[in-house]
């Protein structure tokens, strides 16, 4: 076991700056220049210069990547062009408000996915079946931003029950493990769980119904273990792909809610990306396109972990 986590952490290192490489460029081959944020309209061509030389602009591509690299490697993102604070703490911040975000969602979209997948997958092609695959099939096919404004409409306008935007109380951009900052939470959270539910219980549903045809489980029952028996051992054979699929769903969850977070002015890594972008703010755009990549890549390396201390047969292999 030993051996195969060092070899997936060996693999993760050219991944890793891959990762940094395209994140680099792509943000250096938008049109556009980054420092209009910052720059007075009728600002001289000595004061923008000076600027570009102060941001490092002013150098080779390459010369700033490996600059930018080894800063990051050092814990130094740089400073924000718009608001001159550290990338860094700026990006922390956010990606805390992110992963609160994404870990109630995923509570409730693992959760009810894994339930829904596997009644449907036990009662297959049975009114159960179809009740869990419709819910499953909507859930994927709805779109969660406009899942999020039907719901801020209902719950917030309508209803008011629950607030509509914010992280807190008075607009507060910092968490609190209380009713106040919780109540903030379930809209959020329920809209971006609605689409990791849809998968998670399309897959399970799939895997439930495979296992449960073949010849080892019709063993088990011959030889008199109990269904819950059955079920557990259902239940193992399932888990490596289904933790795969949920390890996935929740890096998607952590990159890819900037929409989620822009309905409901969640003040995290989403909301910071669309400010970043529309700032043109180029060291903030680099930081926390980076720093979500690492933990995506993190969480693909622990779910690989967790899949080989269950399934062995992934480990020899």
């Amino acid at each position: 076991m030993f051996a195969y986590i060092a070899r997936r952490i060996v693999y993760v290192i050219p991944i890793v700056i891959s990762v940094a490489l395209v994140c680099f460029l792509l943000v250096h081959i938008t049109p556009g220049d980054p420092l209009v944020a910052v720059l007075p309209a009728d600002a001289s061509q000595e004061l923008a210069a000076q600027l570009r030389t102060a941001y490092g602009f002013d150098r080779p591509l390459p010369v700033q990547f490996g600059l930018w690299l080894w800063r990051a490697l050092h814990g130094d993102l740089g400073s924000s062009i718009a608001t001159g604070r550290p990338v860094l703490s700026e990006v922390l911040r956010a990606v805390g408000n992110t992963v609160t975000l994404a870990v109630a969602a995923a509570l409730i979209g693992f959760t009810l996915g894994l339930m829904f997948g596997l009644i449907a997958g036990y009662f297959r092609d049975t009114w159960i079946d179809k009740v869990a695959t419709s819910i499953a099939i909507a859930g994927v096919s709805v779109p969660h931003y406009w899942l999020g404004m039907v719901m801020v409409i209902i719950f917030s306008v309508q209803l008011n029950w629950l607030p509509a935007v914010g992280a807190g109380p008075g607009g507060s951009g910092s968490w609190g493990w209380d009713w106040e900052h919780m109540k903030y939470l379930i809209l959020p959270a329920i809209t971006t769980s609605v689409i990791p539910m849809g998968i998670v219980t399309r897959t399970v549903r799939a895997l439930t119904g495979d296992i449960l045809s073949q010849d080892f489980v019709e063993a088990l029952r011959a030889k008199g273990l109990r269904e819950l028996d059955v079920f557990r051992h259902v239940i193992k054979n399932a888990a490596p792909t289904a933790l795969a699929v949920m390890g996935l769903q929740l890096g998607y969850m952590l990159g890819g809610s900037i929409l989620i977070e822009t309905v409901f002015s969640w003040p995290g890594s989403g909301l910071l990306l669309n400010s970043a972008i529309f700032q043109r703010d180029l060291p903030l755009l680099q930081g926390t396109i980076l720093v979500l990549a690492l933990f995506f890549v993190t969480l693909n390396l622990l779910v690989d972990i967790a899949q080989a201390a269950i399934d062995p047969r992934i480990k020899r292999g």
